[in-house]
């Protein structure tokens, strides 16, 4: 078996997203204490970004490209733009809950000032990553490498961190309306994650309509779903008429991480910039529609 290696500056982003994600989840591991669940979130973002990027030099280097059971024109730019995302997510938690008000001894303070500024290396060259895999004006590329594919990861990965938000403690049963809420990111995730499937299976010329039709056309849906969920998820949660708070708890002061209040809040600012993404999204889909029409 051949070992194709093409130096390129996309070969050497990738060799350096996969060490700076092996030294943060190494170091962690080896002397940062971890002693929280959100440890081990962060773990497994610096862990699988190293090993799909592992897996994805291994492929290339071998030329197994087309023994892949994937799209290779959409595979790597989405694990890419996934593992930026998570990484991104990891640099932002990781210093949160274990840099923030630390009392601990220096050295486990060390360890984890190491792990983050890892992280933050390594959300850099992934991003890089993106950048230089993704779509020009005018080339042929893979769905998931133009500006539809890419903003569709990200919807998919903040409806991610939504769900997780508002399920540890529950903060949608209090009322019908936080639970139309919790369908809108239910309905819209599911949807945009069967488009990224189908687009790295293969499987949009199996559909028994014109793909970029389906996909404008749920654009708009989704618009209209976020836009609802945007303006009702802030009224029930912080209008006093409808058994909200306004002001932020005093105990959320000495919380660590985030308290409820704080959760409420991180949702309504994700749920308006998801629904920017979708509004973004249905601009560049429309586009498609009229281009290929």
């Amino acid at each position: 078996m051949a070992i194709v290696l093409h130096s390129s500056p996309l070969l050497w982003t990738r060799l350096a997203a996969m060490v700076f994600a092996c030294v943060a989840f190494s170091v962690a591991v080896h002397g940062g204490r971890l002693f929280h669940g959100t440890g081990d979130w962060c773990i497994f973002c610096w862990a699988f970004s190293f090993a799909g990027t592992l897996l994805v030099l291994l492929v290339e280097l071998f030329g197994l490209q087309t023994r892949a059971p994937v799209s290779w024109k959409n595979f790597p730019i989405t694990f890419a733009c996934y593992a930026a995302l998570l990484c991104l997510s990891a640099s932002i938690i990781f210093p949160l809950y274990f840099l923030k008000g630390s009392l601990g001894p220096s050295e486990i303070r060390d360890y984890r000032i190491v792990s983050t500024v890892f992280s933050c290396l390594a959300t850099i060259a992934y991003m890089s990553e993106v950048s230089i895999s993704k779509a020009r004006p005018g080339e042929v590329a893979g769905y998931m490498a133009t500006a539809p594919g890419l903003l569709k990861v990200c919807e998919t990965f903040l409806a991610c961190i939504i769900f997780v938000f508002v399920s540890d403690p529950v903060l949608y049963d209090r009322h019908d309306a936080l639970k139309y809420c919790m369908s809108v990111y239910c309905i819209c995730f599911i949807l945009s994650a069967a488009i990224i499937l189908l687009c790295i299976g293969e499987c949009t010329g199996c559909l028994p309509f014109p793909f970029a039709r389906f996909l404008s056309a749920y654009a708009l849906l989704a618009v209209v779903l976020y836009l609802s969920a945007t303006i009702i998820w802030p009224i029930f949660n912080f209008d006093p008429k409808h058994g909200g708070t306004k002001q932020r708890p005093s105990s959320c002061s000495n919380a660590l991480g985030l308290c409820v209040w704080d959760r409420l809040i991180a949702v309504s600012v994700l749920t308006a910039v998801n629904f920017i993404l979708y509004l973004a999204d249905l601009i560049y889909s429309t586009r498609l529609v009229f281009v290929s029409a």
